[in-house]
């Protein structure tokens, strides 16, 4: 099978890794991918939302499958523009289609689909410029603290936790009157804060049957001890110790089997990943969002403990199949632990040289790039997360002291990473 994977981040890395070990991908292809996909396939330098490259990339290169890995395309409609094509009749596309993208690309439209199939989530309304006086009179009344989210994409940055009347006011005339968030913060929804638990769990779906992934737990603060700024994510372990068969039950009747029914109901065509984000309240657990695809950087510790061929796990997505596979699961630990340029997630700089990267310890851990790129022959840092490194463990505290470990061994100026991932659980 002759394979395109859209993206260029730390998640396409670990999918890029995964789906070249398959005996049945013949050729992959990645765009735009980054220095370390290249090791798996072939890049192609476009972006992920040309969606006139991506075709020609399709026919050029007798594409049979196409998988999705970032959430702008899919939000944007690139399952639709590539399955609608003429010159494409026999291509599978992993990943939903515009309208079942909504369920990220607008919280308003993924909290009204909650409330129609009676899955558990935090008590919400929403505002826009229209109704924009009552949204400040709701605040000023709402319990602390406030969470405000801007409806659509903002780059994992449009949710703001406040923790008194003034600021939720003031972060709310910025996201309305002021465009903060631009396009995406143009109607914003007004959330009750929940205290708990994190948890991330992932699903395959066809469209009629899923499969349960291994669940994750992310760390999205910067700093030690989950403090600082909110990031794209600092590390993430698998699997959760919290999680046992009785929650998992519960999160599965309550909220997964209802989620794959309604989309079905609803006549929502989505074959491809479901990212659930919970809070879990007094054992109990609430939705806080859904994506549209994998998490990153959650997927670098999922895919490594997934056993399956990836290849024909996907094949049966697209096949409407996944009744006939069962899902088998390394039952090690696995943690990574990211590093980020410095000034993270402010402004940071771009083109350090990097260096180390081929002096990791194969055994026990892999590196996967996130923001790099080659010039002039050398690996350089091309983002703000810029590598991970992931390891195996008997435990939590034994896998995230594999990856520090190292983690010495690679350096660029100014690197940061968080040494205490998992740090509630040792």
């Amino acid at each position: 099978m002759r394979i395109l994977l859209l993206g260029s981040g730390g998640r396409e890395n670990a999918l890029a890794w995964k789906l070249s070990q398959s005996p049945r991908c013949e050729s992959l292809f990645i765009a735009p991918g980054n220095a370390g996909t290249s090791q798996f396939g072939t890049n192609l330098n476009f972006s992920v939302t040309d969606f006139e490259s991506i075709k020609k990339a399709c026919i050029d290169n007798k594409i049979d499958m196409v998988v999705v890995g970032p959430e702008e395309p899919l939000v944007k409609g690139v399952t639709d523009f590539l399955i609608s094509s003429s010159s494409l009749k026999n291509l599978d596309v992993i990943g939903p289609g515009k309208a079942g993208a909504q369920l990220e690309g607008s919280k308003a439209f993924a909290k009204a689909f909650m409330m129609r199939h009676n899955i558990p989530t935090a008590a919400y309304r929403e505002f826009t410029l229209d109704n924009y006086t009552a949204g400040i009179e709701y605040l000023k009344n709402h319990s602390l603290p406030i969470v405000l989210k801007a409806d659509g994409l903002a780059a994992g940055k449009g949710v703001v936790i406040c923790e008194n009347h003034l600021e939720a006011i003031a972060e709310f005339e910025l996201m309305i009157q002021r465009a903060k968030f631009g396009e995406a913060g143009k109607k914003v929804v007004v959330e009750q804060f929940l205290k708990g638990i994190e948890i991330s769990v992932f699903v395959l779906t066809d469209g009629k049957n899923y499969v349960l992934l291994p669940e994750a737990k992310d760390y999205k603060r910067a700093g030690q001890g989950d403090t600082g700024p909110n990031t794209g994510g600092m590390g993430a372990v698998s699997p959760v110790p919290f999680v046992d068969e009785v929650l998992m039950k519960k999160i599965e009747d309550k909220v997964i089997r209802p989620t794959v029914e309604g989309l079905k109901k609803e006549g929502l065509e989505y074959r491809g990943f479901i990212f659930f984000g919970f809070m879990i309240v007094d054992d109990e657990p609430y939705m806080i969002e859904y994506n549209c695809r994998m998490g990153d950087p959650e997927t670098e510790v999922v895919i490594p403990r997934l056993k399956n061929d990836l290849v024909e796990l996907l094949d049966a997505v697209s096949n409407q199949e996944l009744d006939k596979v069962k899902i088998e699961t390394d039952p090690r630990t696995v943690c990574t632990v990211v590093a980020v340029s410095g000034g993270y997630p402010g402004d940071y700089t771009k083109g350090l040289e990097i260096n180390g990267l081929g002096d990791i310890n194969p055994e026990d851990s892999m590196l996967f790039h996130m923001g790099t790129t080659i010039k002039d022959g050398k690996v350089v840092t091309n983002g703000g997360r810029v590598f991970c490194i992931t390891s195996y463990g008997r435990s939590i505290f034994d896998a995230v002291e594999i990856s520090k470990e190292e983690m010495q061994k690679v350096t660029f100026k100014g690197m940061a990473y968080r040494n205490d991932i998992g740090y509630e659980f040792e």
